[in-house]
Formats: structure tokens, C-alpha cells, sequence
């Protein structure tokens, strides 16, 4: 059994005593505490939630504990049933609501599940509010409603609906280019609720000829949730059979999109991001911002259309923060997560498919030639394991301090830039184990590796 205590949230697997595990307790605790936040917050006794939550099989259950809750503790609550992980953050502020909780483990798989906490802004907690929430949890501050200020449950299902219709609104989405272009796409949504609303999205884009794998929501993930090229053979192999242009992947909670060129290869979930960058800055001058660990593909996307290329520290939050900050257009993380503010602050899958097949649409190329069309890099990621004796903090300023003629940034771990190389590495150490992560980009496989290789024999000096 596992419990993370976090500040972007509580995440855990089902099941085993209070405290070891994600049990009936610790939910009923840690959305008390966050209801309790709630009204420190913004001085308030009551007010309105939004929850909503991905398909996977302890998805109920922990459901009717969050709202039940919640409205034991005095707040309405408006119970979206299943709804994307973007569809719960802008049903927090189309209903004007004081907050939100998501209830998905994103791409962990079955045996895990989470809350995953938002202000009223629709957006992640800040590290200084989930400290809030963490602390008030392990506090005898939480006070429930009486029997006359209880607050009531709510359902409005099919949330989604609302949600693409603000995707259509976007004027940089082109239904009728899309439609021209009598689009073929396959699609595996890993029974969950992409099952539901990527068919939906598709339809009211245009697009007549969907083929689908796994679209029932029953939470029995049919390979590792995780959209990556190992887990992603099956629809390879049906987009090339069946001669579709483009196969799009989510995660459970759809916030994570993944790519299939038409003969089968992967577009790359670095490059989700990248593609669609190109076609938005394309047609509006601007900024961009993506985390350390993201493709440097990004920034010489931006710069060639004349923007500004921010990295921020790992963390949606901080990639969001960032981009507030330097009036960014578009951002997101390297993992297929793009963040569209004029649509909401979030990263969001069903945006970045209207936006890649208006995109795919207008080029006139196939999906594999617009992916040629972006600089070729390559990441490596790795791991070096240390005694718990070792002083993690200790070897990522000594390797920093080893590369101080490079161009370093210490706002998230350690990263150094090899501009002449066109290359970089990112260190970051774990929170939970003696472990630095170690991702290294080159412009092909045998250089990032090696890369990496280098940077791990100086660690190996160092201790």
C-alpha cells in the first residue's frame, strides 16, 4: 500500500489501513481539510464545489465519500460524474465556484487513485496552499456543518458538452477545414473518459471516419495508462492497417495527449506540444513556457517565429505561474500536455486534437512530414540511486559548480545548457528516495545517451 502526501494533491492505491493507503479515512480526512482550506481562503462558511472524475474502478466509490463530505462540511457540491481532468477546471469557473477536486491518479495504473486539488481559478493548488491543506489535515481545526447548514449534491453530467463547445469557439479551430479534409483517425482512450469525449469532440469537428479502441469507461486500462511508444504498439498497428491520417492517445484523465503518424510511428509526446506551438505562433506573435525537462525543440520553434521562450521549474503549477508572468500564448510540458490560456489555464488533450487537425488540415502534409518539419532531438531519461547516507543536495551543487562555464539554471534541480552542443541535462533530485533523475537531450539517441553517461560518471566521482 502506498499514500503520497503532496502539495498538488493525495495520491495513493485503494485499499490497507488508514494512513498506508488511499483508504475511505484518508479521503474523508484530506477532503475535509480541503473544504476546510476552502473557507480560510476566501472567509466563507459555505460555497460551491465542483467534483469529477476519471473512469477507473474506485472512482465511485471515492466519489460519494468527496461529495458526502463536502457537503457535510457545508459546502454545495456540483458532481460532473465522469469528466475530463480539463472539463472539472473549467466547470470550476463556469460555475463560478469557490474550488474544485479531481478525482484521478492520471496515468498510474488501476490499483492507484487521487484527489487532485483547484482553487477557484479553476487551477492546481500553489506549493504554499497544498502546505495549507496538508497541515490542516493533520490538525484538530476541521469543524463539520450542523444538520441546518449542510450543503446539497447537485449532478450535471455531460460537462463535457460545454467544454468543446468553448474548443469550437477558438478562432485558430477550423471545423470546416478539418471537415474538407475527410480525416481518418483512430483513437484509444484506455476505457476511461476520453472513451466518452473524444467521439463527441471528433463529430463536432467534422471528422466522420473514427476508428476506436477502448472507448468503454470501465477502468480496466487494456495496456499501461501511461500514453508511451512502448505502451502504444496496438494502435501503431491499426493506424498503418487501416491507412488513418493521424491516431491520438490519452491518459485516463485526458490532459495528456500522444500522437500516431500514418504509417505507424510516433509523432513523439515531446513534440505534441512543439506542433502545436508552430501553428498557433504562426498566426499570433508571442511567448511560450514549458518545463526543464521539456524539448529544447520548443524554444527554436518560438525564436523562429520571434518569440520568447521561458523554462519553468517540473510542475504544472509552475509552468502556469510562468506563463502568467511572461504573457505566454502557449505552453505546456514535454509529456503531451498543452496549456491554451485563452481557452483556461490547464493542460488540456481535447484542445490540442482540434488544434493539430486544424493544423494537419491547412499544411496539406501527411502527419510524419509535419513532424519532419521540426528540429530533431532525442531525450534520455535515467536515474542514479544513492545511499540514503549521501547528501543529494550536496552532489547537484558540486556538478554545478563543475559545469559554472556553461550555461546553468538551478531553479528546479540543476540543468545545463550546451548551447554550442545545441544540447542539454536536467538533474532533479526525488522527494521520496535517495535519487537524482537524470534527463539528457542531444540530436540523436547515441549523443543523449552518452550525454547522460557523462554526467553519471561525474555523480560517481563525486560520491
Amino acid at each position: 500500500m502506498t499514500l503520497i502526501k503532496s502539495i498538488s494533491g493525495i495520491r495513493g492505491t485503494i485499499g490497507g489501513k488508514a494512513g498506508e493507503g488511499l483508504s475511505p479515512i484518508d479521503v474523508v480526512k484530506f477532503t475535509a481539510a480541503y473544504g476546510t482550506y476552502i473557507k480560510q481562503m476566501y472567509g466563507i462558511t459555505g460555497g460551491t464545489i465542483v467534483v469529477g472524475r476519471d473512469a477507473r474502478i474506485s472512482g465511485a466509490m471515492v466519489e460519494s465519500l468527496v461529495v458526502n463530505t463536502l457537503a457535510g462540511i457545508g459546502f454545495d457540491v456540483i458532481s460532473l460524474g465522469l469528466a475530463t481532468t480539463p472539463t472539472v477546471e473549467m466547470a470550476v469557473t463556469g460555475e463560478k465556484a469557490q474550488g474544485g477536486i479531481i478525482i484521478t491518479a492520471s496515468h498510474n495504473p488501476r490499483q492507484w487513485n487521487a484527489l487532485k486539488l483547484l482553487n477557484a481559478k479553476g487551477e492546481f493548488l500553489n506549493a504554499n496552499d497544498g502546505k495549507q491543506v496538508l497541515e490542516i489535515a493533520e490538525s484538530d481545526s476541521i469543524e463539520f456543518a450542523t444538520v441546518d447548514t449542510m450543503g446539497k449534491i447537485t449532478e450535471k453530467p455531460n460537462y463535457e458538452d460545454a467544454h468543446i463547445d468553448e474548443i469550437l469557439k477558438l478562432k485558430l479551430v477550423d471545423v470546416k477545414a478539418i471537415e474538407a479534409a475527410n480525416f481518418t483517425v483512430a483513437i484509444d482512450c484506455v476505457n476511461s473518459v476520453g472513451g466518452i469525449v473524444l467521439p463527441k469532440l471528433l463529430e463536432k469537428l467534422g471528422v466522420k471516419n473514427v476508428i476506436s479502441l477502448y472507448c468503454t469507461p470501465n477502468g480496466e486500462f487494456p495496456h499501461n495508462p501511461e500514453p508511451l511508444p512502448e505502451h502504444l504498439t496496438e494502435i501503431a498497428k491499426v493506424v498503418k492497417e487501416n491507412k488513418a491520417h493521424v491516431g491520438f492517445v490519452v491518459d485516463p484523465d485526458v490532459d495528456r495527449l500522444a500522437l500516431i503518424n500514418e504509417d505507424g510511428s510516433m509523432f513523439g509526446e515531446e513534440y505534441t506540444l512543439v506542433a502545436v506551438a508552430d501553428y498557433i505562433l504562426a498566426q499570433t506573435k508571442g511567448n511560450t513556457v514549458s518545463n526543464l525537462s521539456s524539448s529544447r525543440a520548443l524554444r527554436d520553434v518560438t525564436e523562429k517565429h520571434g518569440g520568447t521562450y521561458t523554462a519553468a521549474a517540473v510542475g504544472e503549477v509552475n509552468v502556469v505561474t510562468a506563463m502568467k508572468a511572461t504573457n505566454a500564448i502557449i505552453g505546456g510540458e514535454g509529456n503531451g500536455g498543452i496549456i491554451l490560456p485563452e481557452l483556461h489555464y490547464g493542460r488540456d488533450a481535447l484542445v490540442g486534437i482540434a488544434l493539430f487537425l486544424t493544423q494537419l488540415a491547412k499544411s496539406g502534409k501527411k502527419c510524419s512530414e509535419l513532424r519532419a518539419s521540426y528540429p530533431a532531438y532525442f531525450i534520455s531519461k535515467n536515474k542514479i540511486e544513492l545511499k540514503p547516507t549521501d547528501d543529494v543536495d550536496a552532489v547537484l551543487k558540486a556538478v554545478e559548480q563543475k559545469f559554472a562555464n556553461e550555461k546553468v539554471n538551478t531553479i528546479d534541480g540543476v540543468k545545463i545548457d550546451f548551447e554550442k552542443e545545441k544540447e542539454w541535462v536536467h538533474l532533479r533530485k526525488s522527494n521520496t528516495e535517495p535519487i537524482i533523475r537524470i534527463y539528457a537531450e542531444s540530436q540523436n539517441e547515441q549523443k543523449a545517451a552518452e550525454l547522460a553517461q557523462r554526467i553519471i560518471d561525474e555523480i560517481k566521482k563525486l560520491i
